[in-house]
């Protein structure tokens, strides 16, 4: 049996919990928005047969703290975290919004980056289409008019997890790592500093390999990013995961896993 090692680390006047099992090389997993460390439960011991894995609950989500209103960077609380966990290289794993970090890191620490896996991802600097800023505005705007309550309710019913609702133990997963997320960025301005200039004007400075995974159903925006990845980055290989949405790495895991295992483990 796996042994799991849990724990928290006080870095950047945060704290972070994160979770490692396995040895060897590191793979750090980095969940989507509104998520946690929980999404990764179909990959964090599968991958822990072959690798250390950490995955961590970014500032603001799961049991790490909540940002304050000093300005911070997900980039620096990754980077403090691995030079307290005293690992000078990992191969990065991030979906979404945990995509655009991973992204964001390995333009800003390439040296500290071995390989790259983005799924479903976020690009920073890209220009989302009206009809996803205003799906997502609808979010904000419940939030604003009936609280956090209302904003998680919407956001459940946002067309990207269509395809996750259509498998009842995936709807109930997220229903409940939702439900338990503190809705904190639905009502409050958010001190995030981001990546300048930003990912989507440098992926060909990316000179790790990079595997860029999206479901065949997620968004248009979605398979647009990993499209531009796929053409920017020089050593990228792009995968289409049949029959799932945005949440490809719940809905269909082993389709995930087998590729994202070999990715890792190629020499």
């Amino acid at each position: 049996m796996t042994q799991i090692h849990s724990g928290f680390v006080d870095v950047n006047q945060t704290r972070l919990y994160y979770e490692m099992a396995g040895s060897g090389e590191v793979v750090v997993l980095i969940h989507g928005f509104t998520l946690d460390t929980r999404m990764w439960e179909d990959q964090f011991l599968p991958l822990a047969q072959h690798f250390r894995v950490i995955r961590y609950d970014l500032r603001g989500f799961g049991k790490s703290a909540l940002p304050t209103d000093e300005a911070y960077s997900h980039v620096d609380d990754l980077n403090a975290l691995l030079d307290r966990l005293n690992i000078p290289q990992a191969h990065l794993v991030g979906l979404s919004k945990g995509g655009a970090v991973a992204l964001d890191y390995a333009l800003t620490y390439p040296s500290r980056v071995g390989r790259l896996a983005l799924i479903d991802t976020v690009l920073g600097g890209f220009a989302w289409s009206s009809q996803s800023n205003a799906e997502n505005g609808v979010v904000w705007q419940e939030a604003a008019r009936g609280g956090i309550p209302a904003a998680k309710a919407v956001w459940l019913a946002h067309p990207l997890f269509a395809p996750a609702h259509r498998q009842p133990s995936v709807s109930a997963r997220l229903a409940q790592i939702v439900g338990e997320y503190s809705g904190w960025h639905f009502v409050n301005p958010n001190p995030e500093r981001h990546l300048q200039p930003p990912a989507a004007a440098r992926l060909g400075e990316l000179g790790m390999p990079v595997l860029a995974l999206v479901g065949e159903e997620d968004r248009a925006d979605f398979r647009q990013i990993t499209d531009l990845i796929g053409q920017q980055v020089p050593q990228s290989r792009v995968i289409v995961v049949a029959g799932v949405g945005h949440m490809s790495n719940m809905e269909a895991p082993t389709e995930v896993n087998q590729p994202l295992l070999a990715f890792l483990t190629a020499l």
